[in-house]
């Protein structure tokens, strides 16, 4: 029997499965990314307060001028960075990462890269 069931969906189902075991406390948000087919964003949450603390993204007004003919790979490291800046100025250190049901490899390990070069711990 065929399994004509979508990509999207079943990326939901695996967030849903990871989320169940993954909670941002205020000691220790967590760095959320989405992954689209152009851009990246990325938000650090504080699911005790149901808040976003800090976010960035590849469309970003501050980051769109840098991005320019970088390969999609290298504006999610720029994307890692920022977020990881924008953090250490609110005073957050370390992180939970959520891939958001992604595998771990190409924009999101990328992005991950540049959190940690950033200075964030997970």
């Amino acid at each position: 029997m065929a399994n004509n069931k979508s990509r999207s969906a079943a990326r939901i189902r695996r967030h849903a499965r990871i989320r169940k075991h993954m909670a941002g406390t205020p000691e220790r948000p967590r760095l959320n990314v989405f992954r689209s087919l152009k851009d990246i964003y990325a938000q650090v949450i504080d699911d005790q307060a149901g808040a976003t603390l800090v976010s960035a993204s590849s469309i970003d007004k501050e980051l769109r001028a840098k991005m320019g003919s970088l390969t999609k790979s290298e504006q999610a490291r720029l994307v890692g960075k920022a977020v990881a800046e924008r953090a250490k100025e609110k005073g957050i250190e370390s992180v939970v990462f959520d891939r958001g049901g992604y595998r771990y490899v190409g924009r999101v390990k990328a992005l991950a890269d540049g959190a940690r070069e950033g200075g964030l711990k997970f």
